[in-house]
């Protein structure tokens, strides 16, 4: 008896030390967590505003290239710390937590090596666009508020130049963006560029000033605000354009792929693996898989061709569609309610799918005028409860002949609900978890988690007519497209020509917004390869689900064990869909 009661002790014992040693690796962990979230804080006051931080609003980020290695060094060490933390001892939970941050510092420090900031915009987004809202993260009740954010506005030429600083280091190494996409750039730089101060996007604040500011004050902020963006803005404006349209054009290179850049054939593969989230993707199976795919929609496009009695060929359909004045919206207002009423629909079907909807809403907009002309046909801009701002599906009214109304079912399940904004509220909503995690967008899972909504719109009986149908297999077309584009391009020599031509030839898409969307790749090589990557990951793993559950699958239960654990890479994703299966079958 005495030996039993010694090995219960020693048993003690040990389950005590593990346990003691668990915690003390779960608080080294969460710890890291914290200073890693507040330096992030810190480095991007942007970002901070958006998460509802208002302690740096009269800042921006410092971005220069000193400051992009300092960010490497802090990010290295805390990859060093995290990797001598003892995974093996963490809980079940913290272990997720581990993986996914190893996920993202990880992928900075790797990044890094490529120095990517050297070109720091693509086609239809950079830095001079993504403050042209900043002021909608803020508030507006005091005067310290405007005064705050008019430190903020005269900020942006350091900002500016510091970018710019970055730009001559690309110049130099020959790091730099194509020729071919730059004249589109050109028109979201000069928008800014108003000669009247209070016509400007930024001058928005002061002309609604709204709380208990005397009228006396009011006048003086104006003033101070109006003079902000004349002294400060708009010349930083007119120096990035001045630069951009000089010097740098004529750095541009002719060349398309990014593997044509410095480094750039292990930039690619590398950047391959980031936005598919898949360790053993390449450019080469990435094509292959994508020509497998434009082929098995074209025949689902041709079956909805020969369902509505068209006579003609696949070309003549595709102008029909592009061209018949039926399928298009007469004014701006028409396309916006349009998508509103869609939307709408869908919010009312939505928990038949879903056991779980996120508290925050979401709105329809219209995409910006001085960003329009080269922006996609429409996209989700994210809100934060914390940050005290709804979603928005935004819509891009500009050319409207450019925008057919079969197609926004599928814009709409993808860019509203129960695509983006519900992933991403879901996730901006988890409890008991580090904050990284709540804005964490692996783009193969939010991606492909959109177009997956798209599909996800059969079943909810949004496509009520053959041309909405097929504007939707449209739309998988464009995406099927991208998997060959993308690597065409990036790895394999592909002209402009050569992308343009195999949307013109296999979807109904518009030559306008055809090119808009090849320049978005052009500029932003791998991120075309989220979409379907992701979305063929998820529909497999419903396909597993569905067999292995028979009459227990539930499709409310499987959405939400998809969303449950917010942004994740598909790896991930694919053991915690295989967790969930387990736990239905018992």
């Amino acid at each position: 008896m005495r030996i039993g009661f010694l090995s219960l002790v020693a048993i003690f014992l040990i389950m005590s030390a593990a346990a003691v040693s668990a915690q003390t690796e779960s608080e080294k962990l969460h710890e890291l967590f914290a200073e890693e979230w507040q330096d992030r804080l810190l480095e991007d006051p942007l970002f901070a505003s958006s998460n509802g931080v208002d302690f740096f609003d009269d800042q921006l980020p410092q971005v220069g290239p000193p400051d992009q290695g300092r960010r490497l060094e802090n990010n290295q060490a805390f990859l060093d710390r995290l990797e001598n933390i003892d995974r093996a001892a963490l809980s079940d939970q913290d272990k997720l937590n581990y993986d996914l941050f190893h996920f993202v510092i990880k992928d900075r420090v790797q990044r890094a090596a490529f120095k990517p900031y050297r070109i720091p915009l693509l086609s239809d987004f950079g830095f001079h666009t993504a403050i042209l809202r900043m002021h909608e993260s803020m508030q507006f009740r005091t005067i310290g508020d405007y005064l705050t954010y008019i430190d903020r506005l005269r900020a942006i030429p350091t900002y500016f130049e510091q970018n710019m600083d970055n730009m001559r280091v690309g110049m130099k190494d020959g790091f730099v963006m194509q020729r071919a996409i730059i004249d589109g750039i050109v028109p979201s730089i000069s928008s800014q560029l108003d000669e009247n101060p209070e016509d400007s996007v930024f001058y928005l604040p002061f002309k609604d000033m709204r709380g208990a500011i005397p009228p006396v004050d009011q006048k003086l902020l104006r003033a101070a605000g109006a003079k902000a963006v004349l002294e400060a803005v708009i010349p930083a404006y007119q120096a990035f354009y001045d630069f951009f349209t000089g010097p740098y054009r004529e750095a541009a290179r002719e060349t398309l792929g990014a593997y044509q850049l410095p480094g750039g054939e292990d930039y690619y593969r590398y950047l391959v693996r980031y936005f598919t989230t898949i360790d053993d993707a390449t450019p080469e199976g990435i094509h292959e898989l994508g020509l497998q795919e434009v082929a098995r929609i074209r025949g689902e496009m041709e079956a909805i061709i020969e369902e509505v009695g068209f006579e003609g060929s696949f070309a003549d359909f595709l102008n029909f569609m592009r061209s018949d004045p039926q399928f298009y919206p007469k004014t701006a207002k028409e396309l916006l309610m349009e998508a509103s009423y869609i939307a709408k629909q869908v919010d009312g079907r939505m928990p038949q799918f879903f056991g779980r909807l996120p508290r925050l809403p979401y709105g329809v907009r219209a995409v910006p005028d001085d960003i329009a002309p080269n922006y996609t046909t429409g996209r989700y801009w994210g809100g934060s409860l914390e940050g005290r701002r709804a979603g928005f599906y935004m819509v891009n009214t500009y050319a409207l002949d450019k925008r057919p109304l079969y197609n926004l079912p599928a814009l709409t399940l993808h860019e509203a609900v129960p695509g983006h904004h519900h992933q991403n509220a879901i996730s901006g909503e988890l409890e008991n978890v580090p904050d990284f995690r709540r804005s964490l967008y692996p783009n193969a899972f939010g991606e492909g988690w959109g177009l997956y909504a798209e599909k996800l719109g059969i079943e909810m009986g949004l496509y009520d007519t053959p041309y909405k149908n097929f504007g939707r297999l449209t739309y998988e077309m464009w995406r099927a497209g991208r998997l060959v584009v993308d690597t065409g391009i990036h790895a394999m020599g592909w002209t402009r020509q050569q992308a343009v031509d195999l949307f013109l030839e296999n979807s109904a898409l518009s030559t306008h917004n055809i090119n808009t969307e090849v320049d978005r790749y052009i500029s932003w090589p791998g991120q075309a390869l989220a979409y379907k990557m992701g979305e063929l990951k998820i529909l497999e793993l419903r396909a597993k689900a569905e067999k292995a559950l028979g009459d227990k699958f539930n499709i409310r239960d499987f959405h939400d064990a998809v969303l449950a654990n917010g942004g994740i890479p598909l790896g991930i994703l694919e053991a915690k869909i295989d967790d969930y299966i387990n736990r239905m079958s018992s």
